[in-house]
């Protein structure tokens, strides 16, 4: 039996029997795979801690290509204290988890886990996960091939832009402007700088409410038109917002 030990996170977990689980890992080198982690829930188990979704840590598995693995062992290499002591920070979580995974269907770029494996890390160190959280959604558009135009006029080309429009792909400018609702100009600023800001490099986040919620309307708005995903997480992270609101 080879051994195999990668770097993953635990994207989903299902009952694969009684006794055991079917996890999904999200892995660098081979994509998301499917291994069984058995008699991880018996309260004795070794597996037991390390069977959960949102586990980040080097895993040995007996890995088979193209079929289901076996979980040996896991060394947990962040626990994530912060966020799962945290409602809001699991909720956030649990959707850019589901989220990678649809966007793992499109693509097999390896630069999709160093991407995720950043956010979370950001969300751990009590940076604003809604700003995260949306920094990754716009990169994402990238791999699910429906980028946004941000750098000039989506319509025209200009560079002096008035505001953005989900229906217009992108910025727009005060020629092509129609009847779009115009935001905050500082909107316009902070959308382009998060869309290009490498995650691994923040040392800080300092944005009004208003801009916030003027990116996180557009990059709704946008993924509801133009990506065609429904998750189920994406929901329940809305109504946990509004209570926290």
């Amino acid at each position: 039996m080879e051994i195999t030990k990668v770097k993953g996170i635990i994207i989903s977990e299902s009952s694969y029997s009684e006794t055991s689980k079917l996890l999904n890992i999200f892995t660098k080198e081979y994509g998301v795979i499917s291994v069984i982690s058995k008699g991880c829930k018996r309260l004795k188990s070794n597996l037991r801690s390390v069977s959960t979704k949102l586990t980040y840590a080097y895993f040995q598995i007996n890995y088979k290509e193209g079929k289901l693995s076996n979980l040996i062992c896991a060394d947990v290499i962040n626990p994530f204290n912060e966020i799962k002591k945290d409602l809001l920070k699991i909720s956030y979580s649990s959707f850019l988890l589901e989220l990678t995974n649809q966007v793992m269907k499109q693509t097999n770029s390896k630069d999709i886990f160093d991407l995720l494996e950043e956010t979370l890390l950001k969300i751990e160190d009590g940076f604003d996960a809604l700003v995260i959280t949306n920094i990754l959604e716009l990169k994402y558009l990238d791999y699910l091939g429906i980028k946004p135009i941000l750098d000039s006029c989506a319509v025209c080309g200009n560079t002096k832009i008035l505001t953005v429009s989900t229906s217009k792909g992108g910025f727009v400018c005060p020629n092509c402007h129609t009847n779009e609702k115009i935001v905050d100009k500082k909107t316009i600023q902070v959308l382009r700088m998060l869309y290009y800001v490498d995650i691994s490099k923040i040392s800080k986040i300092n944005i009004t409410n208003t801009t916030k919620d003027e990116i996180d309307d557009f990059i709704n708005e946008y993924y509801d038109k133009y990506a065609g995903l429904y998750l189920k997480s994406k929901k329940f992270l809305k109504n946990i917002k509004n209570v926290y609101i």
